[in-house]
């Protein structure tokens, strides 16, 4: 983003940087008074500013209202599904001890609902290690199935698809880069439709293949772009656009 930031403001761009997570907001202050804003971080706080923002009709990247519905990954999955998008069979629970059952079938893998970052996530194949998962608060359960190879990072930037190749887990900046992925026309397809159901053209999903199946395991609103070639340029660009579209409106 700082590279972002530096092209925008290259372009003649007035960029300012709101962080309410490092300072006091004043809530009466809290009123559209640019021609775009960029939703850039998912904490409580910058969504409770963006969504202040939102009531007073402000221009977002992405939308208020789709961003928070992405950081909810039950309702995401669940419009997913809707869309037809081939997810894996998942599940909802505040007791992770009453999946036991659910065991029987195969492994699962469980994710806080508003989790993010892969925090918290664990994959369980017994029901005696379901007491390592997390205990307290909204769960996601999702069949889990051993991918057929590295992970698919898939980005998708106004309509244009990219993909990365990244070995899990990623710990240290090359393997979170990865390598680049050829993206198919059916991974294309499969990308788009995601963001259609949505309303997003700028957002990323995590694809895994197994046994010649593409399941979509989570979706980003703005996720950080990496191994996307020339990312700074591609989103700055984009952000330009839509702050021209912003004044000629």
């Amino acid at each position: 983003m700082p590279e972002v930031l530096r092209l925008l403001r290259e372009w003649h761009c007035e960029v300012d940087l709101l962080l309410p997570d490092e300072r006091p907001v004043d809530l009466a202050s809290l009123r559209p008074a640019h021609d775009v804003y960029v939703l850039k971080s998912g904490t409580e706080a910058a969504l409770s500013v963006a969504g202040a923002l939102d009531t007073g009709g402000a221009l977002m990247v992405n939308p208020y209202p789709v961003t928070a519905l992405c950081r909810d990954k039950l309702m995401t999955t669940r419009v997913l599904q809707q869309a037809g998008v081939p997810v894996p069979e998942t599940w909802m629970t505040t007791r992770s001890t009453e999946l036991a059952g659910l065991l029987e079938d195969g492994p699962l893998v469980l994710k806080p609902v508003r989790g993010s970052q892969g925090r918290g996530v664990t994959v369980v194949h017994h029901p005696d290690e379901l007491g390592r998962a997390p205990q307290d608060g909204l769960l996601l359960a999702q069949r889990w199935h051993r991918p057929d190879g590295p992970d698919r990072k898939m980005y998708c930037i106004g309509g244009e698809v990219y993909g990365v190749q990244r070995d899990f887990p990623a710990t240290t900046f090359d393997a979170k880069v990865g390598r680049p992925l050829q993206v198919d026309s059916e991974l294309r397809a499969l990308v788009l439709r995601c963001g259609r159901a949505l309303g997003l053209d700028l957002f990323g999903v995590d694809v895994i293949e197994h046994g010649g199946v593409r399941y979509v395991v989570d979706l980003s609103s703005f996720p950080g772009f990496k191994g996307v070639p020339n990312a700074a340029q591609r989103l700055a660009e984009y952000l330009y656009h839509a702050g021209r579209q912003a004044v000629v409106a």
